[in-house]
């Protein structure tokens, strides 16, 4: 089977990984991939923030997890432990930006996996960016305001085998004539 359609398939959503961060190259290779994602009129809009600090990471899982819609406990990670975690931004400016940022995502992930790297695709970045907190940091950022979260990804080894997949529904695939 090709390769690409084997990395799809067999691509899971990791939430265990080890204390060890993944490597310069595999996260340089992630992110060029994640810059070839389909985009609307290829405007090319999402951004994609990088923290690979443990402090930062850290204080960004606490901002996450109060935005969870039910209570979450204190010691509960939204990234699982990830080393490394990726943020994608896109303008709302655009009528696509929504679905430029998804597809951002999804390139990063299947990616990670083509290189041995286990990733999870993690919600409420927008919560986060529409925030006081997040226009500041956007700011900071020097990204403009226009520029809303569209979700995280987090990177790291998986620690914890991968889930079998979930069976395909029977009507996913709808045939008109």
């Amino acid at each position: 089977m090709n390769e690409t359609i084997e990395n799809i398939k067999t691509r899971r959503s990791i939430r265990k990984f080890r204390d060890e961060q993944i490597s310069d190259e595999e996260l340089k290779t992630i992110l060029e991939a994640g810059t070839y994602a389909p985009t609307g009129r290829g405007a090319q809009s999402p951004k994609i923030v990088v923290i690979q600090n443990p402090e930062t990471i850290k204080e960004f899982s606490a901002w996450n997890r109060s935005y969870f819609p039910n209570e979450m406990p204190e010691d509960m990670d939204p990234f699982y432990g990830g080393k490394t975690l990726l943020i994608v931004l896109a303008n709302s400016e655009l009528p696509t930006y929504v679905e430029d940022g998804a597809s951002v995502l999804s390139v990063l992930v299947n990616a990670s996996h083509a290189v041995g790297v286990a990733s999870c695709w993690v919600h409420r970045a927008r919560d986060e960016f529409s925030s006081k907190k997040g226009k500041a940091l956007l700011k900071e950022w020097g990204i403009p305001e226009s520029y809303e979260g569209i979700g995280h990804v987090v990177l790291g080894y998986a620690d914890t085998e991968a889930p079998e997949p979930q069976p395909r529904k029977e009507d996913y695939i709808h045939y008109v004539d």
